[in-house]
């Protein structure tokens, strides 16, 4: 399962702004249009915009009859669980108390928490949950810097007092893939089952070495249950996992239901988030980067080339790309440049319904060339036009 922290520890990244209701509104029916099974509203404890957005997002699932289910962020303290019950009152959503609760001994240390203050605190909060009718989710930060007791100790203690998910957290993106499946597997054997209780285990990640993606799938491979992650990786310091990437892994993998499952909108997903949080998609950003499926290189664009004039888009999509475009509602572009061969030439203009003739082609071939860049269409374009340039 995937859960969406887009519209919560998404937005904690500094460089981001909070969106309008009415664009999360959207961001909301893409995540339900990619078949992502929960998302994270917001931490409703923050304030009255924070509870004035949750509710709305509350509302629109209940209006709209969407299959997406919800959960809320909240210290493990009254006054941030408190909100949650009421929105879920007021709107009749049912949503997941997701508390949180720092447990590394380098957070104990500087905070001056005591084992059993960590203890007791994580009781009265799962217990405080439970009697307002929510499901709590526990989540302990910085699980993965965390002693192998004290991680036993929290997670005992909260599914020994009714929480029925809990979270395990690389907050600080320490982890490495193999660290990852060696924590997922030991909370298994050392938590859960000894619990006798059906426990869903998750796994939240950053991306601070580069290897959200990689631990997400090791923690999954090891057994847990669902992956947190948002979208182009938003969040914290240089953010979270990316859910882009892991919709198109799993889906690339076959693994299910992502296997089935529709992906052709995760641009459309992808590029409303970055406009409504003013964070631009790099050129070079995997799938959903204005890269990810170009090329003005004359030796891959030859062989892109010849799969389409075999009639075959798969082909094409794969001779040079590990991952077929089609798939995620995208296409092969060919641009021209000066690595470019005249086969990009020959392709750029029929694909646009203009004749090749050689002398076009020429004057476009020696144009970049003679450029140092990818030629823009209005550069290509002047060429077809004037068959010379005076400024040359």
């Amino acid at each position: 399962m995937l859960n969406d922290e887009t519209l919560r520890d998404g937005l904690q990244s500094p460089s981001v702004r909070d969106p309008l209701i009415q664009d999360k509104i959207t961001i909301l029916h893409l995540m339900e249009s990619l078949g992502i099974n929960s998302l994270n509203l917001g931490l409703p404890g923050a304030g009255p915009r924070a509870v004035e957005h949750v509710t709305a997002l509350a509302r629109e699932i209940v209006n709209n009859k969407l299959r997406i289910r919800a959960n809320c962020a909240a210290r493990t303290h009254e006054n941030d669980i408190r909100p949650i019950a009421e929105i879920t009152q007021k709107t009749g959503l049912r949503i997941e108390a997701a508390t949180f609760i720092g447990s590394s001994p380098i957070r104990r240390y500087t905070e001056g928490w005591t084992d059993d203050f960590l203890l007791q605190t994580t009781e009265k909060a799962v217990t405080y949950a439970v009697s307002l009718g929510l499901d709590p989710m526990y989540v302990t930060e910085d699980t993965t810097r965390c002693d192998p007791e004290m991680v036993k100790k929290l997670y005992s203690t909260a599914i020994r007092h009714g929480a029925r998910a809990i979270v395990i957290c690389d907050t600080a993106g320490h982890a490495t893939p193999m660290g990852a499946f060696a924590l997922v597997r030991f909370v298994l054997d050392q938590v859960v089952k000894p619990s006798g209780e059906k426990i869903r285990v998750d796994w939240h990640g950053h991306c601070d070495r580069g290897l959200g993606v990689a631990n997400a799938m090791a923690a999954l491979v090891a057994g847990a249950d669902c992956v947190h992650a948002s979208a182009l990786g938003v969040g914290e310091r240089v953010g979270n996992t990316q859910m882009d990437l892991m919709l198109v892994n799993l889906k690339l993998m076959g693994i299910p239901p992502w296997a089935a499952q529709d992906l052709t909108r995760l641009k459309d997903y992808c590029v409303a988030v970055a406009r409504a949080t003013g964070i631009p998609i790099p050129a070079n950003y995997p799938v959903v980067g204005d890269d990810a499926f170009r090329t003005a290189t004359g030796v891959h664009a030859a062989a892109i080339v010849k799969a389409y004039k075999k009639n075959d888009v798969e082909l094409a999509n794969s001779v040079y790309s590990g991952v077929p475009s089609h798939v995620f509602g995208l296409e092969q572009v060919i641009d021209i440049g000066p690595m470019s061969g005249k086969s990009n030439v020959h392709f750029w203009l029929e694909r646009r319904g203009i004749p090749a003739s050689d002398e076009i082609v020429d004057r476009i071939y020696a144009r970049a060339k003679q450029s140092d860049h990818t030629l823009t269409d209005a550069e290509i374009l002047d060429c077809v036009k004037f068959p010379t340039h005076p400024q040359h």
